[in-house]
């Protein structure tokens, strides 16, 4: 059988039924499956793909949008991928000016490699920022932190939804609302009454990824943090924007290493909404 014409091939929307298909191809590529987490992109946010004529996936891609439904204030872009037989045949470049196109008026961003960056720069996203993936087996020690931190309760999603949008910016409740449901530990911090921070811990392969990660400071940072690694024997991953310093002194003080570096990139838009301070690391790099 001949190959068929990429160009030919149509773009497809993706459902909660693609989720194995999404898997195989993030396997193709040697990233993990993350079934987990590619269930919860398809049901938050909107996927896209190229069926393949001989079976699964030719390409795929995430875009998670934030703010009103009617006009969004921010698409997330996230797990672009193309299968390695049709990998530098321009389905990559083709996907992406989809993207493009049809987010119209509404800002893009993503997190890049240094493979993808190239092709990103081409289509006119710019570099706002960088995000350090940190990895490793949490080793607590050292003063203990004066932050009081607690699991999550249902009566705490109205407290969290209001510090999330204060932080992040655009309204993002279909996403966060999953949260309890995703993660397998969701902490939040107090004092005096006031929810100062929260952060999630859900699970990917061996590990446990932090994120979101909100916080008032890098102390309530920390404290979030450590109260997750102590509920988990898994190692921890999490990525964490590069302008926090002193949080990423003091993972690595207490075991996590880094493992790479991805630029973070807009199109439509100069920087980020919401207050960076305050915003350690996001749910998932595909989403924001």
């Amino acid at each position: 059988m001949s190959t068929p014409s990429l160009s030919d091939l149509p773009i497809r929307r993706l459902t909660p039924r693609d989720v194995r298909a999404c898997a195989d191809l993030s396997e193709n590529r040697g990233w993990p499956r993350e079934e987990h987490k590619w269930g919860l992109l398809l049901a938050a946010g909107t996927g896209y793909g190229i069926d393949d004529p001989d079976g699964g996936l030719v390409t795929a891609f995430v875009v998670t949008e934030y703010g009103p439904r009617e006009q969004p204030e921010l698409g997330a872009i996230g797990m672009v991928l193309v299968a390695e037989r049709y990998a530098r045949r321009g389905v990559g470049r083709r996907m992406m000016r989809y993207a493009v196109e049809r987010a119209g008026t509404t800002p893009l961003t993503l997190h890049a490699t240094p493979y993808g960056r190239p092709l990103y720069e081409e289509l006119g996203f710019k570099v706002t920022g960088q995000a350090e993936m940190v990895r490793g087996h949490f080793v607590a020690g050292g003063r203990t932190s004066v932050v009081a931190t607690r699991p999550a309760t249902a009566e705490d999603l109205p407290a969290i939804l209001r510090l999330d949008a204060e932080v992040f910016g655009p309204d993002r409740t279909h996403v966060i609302a999953r949260l309890p449901a995703f993660a397998d530990l969701l902490r939040v911090a107090e004092d005096r009454g006031e929810l100062i921070g929260y952060a999630a811990a859900w699970p990917s392969m061996d590990t446990h990824v932090v994120g979101p990660l909100i916080a008032r400071d890098t102390e309530v940072a920390k404290a979030l943090v450590a109260s997750l690694a102590a509920g988990t024997g898994r190692p921890l991953r999490t990525d964490i924007d590069v302008r926090h310093e002193e949080l990423l002194s003091w993972l690595k003080e207490h075991g996590l290493e880094g493992m790479s570096m991805n630029a973070v990139m807009n199109y439509g838009a100069p920087d980020l909404p919401g207050d960076w301070t305050r915003r350690f690391a996001p749910l998932t790099v595909a989403a924001g």
